[in-house]
């Protein structure tokens, strides 16, 4: 595989900002992303969400039934964006060697610029029973990427007995694991990362049977 450099830009995903243009459902939530790394996820109460949020405690027991229940709709927020973005970032490419380095790049930049708020999702997830809501929270960019590989089994660009359904799993969590060892557990350098993005992608070409030139 060439060393492409793609510059991935994250403009379409919405900074995690209380305005006045969100519900407050929304502004429960990102005042809790606030909150949560400020105080962390222990110390942080239901009343510092409601203040930060400005709205009535009530009325946050309307959308949530306790604090930890807020990480399920972080959650579902980052995928209800990331998905438009990817599909917006790819569509710029039309091979699917060139959308496979751009899918790449795109969860290392997406991971890298909201680390923070990933890494609160997971603690917070892994601590309660919502843990098991992942998959379901997860299944839109799953069948985006499945209907991704279909096109390119179609096109014969990926190898003909591919499992696209249990492909895009797979490829999202390979994704998603080897940019968090990057970004979320440890301060790594430019170059480490470099080498990481190249061995995912070689990685990702043969899984896929992609041919390179």
């Amino acid at each position: 595989m060439t060393n492409r450099q793609f510059s991935v830009k994250l403009t379409d995903i919405q900074s995690f900002k209380v305005g006045d243009d969100v519900s407050k459902r929304d502004k429960i939530m990102l005042a809790a992303i606030d909150a949560f790394k400020e105080k962390g996820i222990e110390k942080t109460t239901i009343s510092d969400i409601v203040k930060a949020a400005g709205v009535a405690q009530g009325t946050f027991y309307l959308y949530f039934p306790s604090k930890l229940s807020v990480m399920p709709a972080i959650a579902e927020h980052l995928i209800a964006q990331m998905v438009p973005a990817i599909e917006k970032e790819l569509t710029q490419h039309a091979d699917v060697l060139d959308q496979a380095d751009a899918l790449v790049e795109f969860i290392f930049a997406f991971t890298r610029q909201y680390r923070d708020v990933l890494a609160l999702t997971y603690s917070g997830l892994a601590a309660t029973e919502h843990l098991k809501e992942w998959e379901d929270i997860y299944e839109p960019i799953y069948k985006w990427v499945a209907a991704f590989l279909e096109k390119a089994k179609r096109d014969k660009r990926v190898r003909a007995n591919l499992n696209c359904q249990y492909a895009a799993k797979f490829i999202i969590g390979l994704l998603e694991s080897s940019a968090e060892q990057m970004y979320l557990f440890t301060e790594t350098d430019t170059e480490e990362v470099l080498i990481q993005k190249q061995e995912v992608k070689q990685f990702l070409l043969y899984a896929l049977g992609i041919e390179t030139p």
